[in-house]
């Protein structure tokens, strides 16, 4: 277990879905959260890379990592304040 996902508010394991389904669901997360907590994703779909790097941009939550290790995404996203 890496530090990120220990130290996240909330952990998402999405392996296995698909596109859309990873960032509806991180994003349905943070509706729920409150602002500055954080939410760790693990993901297996390629395309989520770029879905969160253009979610984070767009919606002003902040993606502090974005790392790929054997075929597994894994995201540190703060909800914004």
């Amino acid at each position: 277990m890496s530090a990120e996902q220990t130290t996240a508010d909330i952990k998402l394991d999405l392996q296995g879905l698909m596109c859309p389904m990873p960032l509806l669901k991180a994003k349905k997360a943070l509706n729920g959260m409150t602002p500055a907590q954080t939410l760790y994703v693990l993901a297996t779909d390629p395309g989520s890379k770029r879905d969160f790097e253009v979610f984070s941009q767009q919606s002003g939550n902040e993606l502090l990592q974005s790392h790929e290790h054997e075929g597994i995404f894994s995201y540190l996203i703060r909800k914004k304040a």
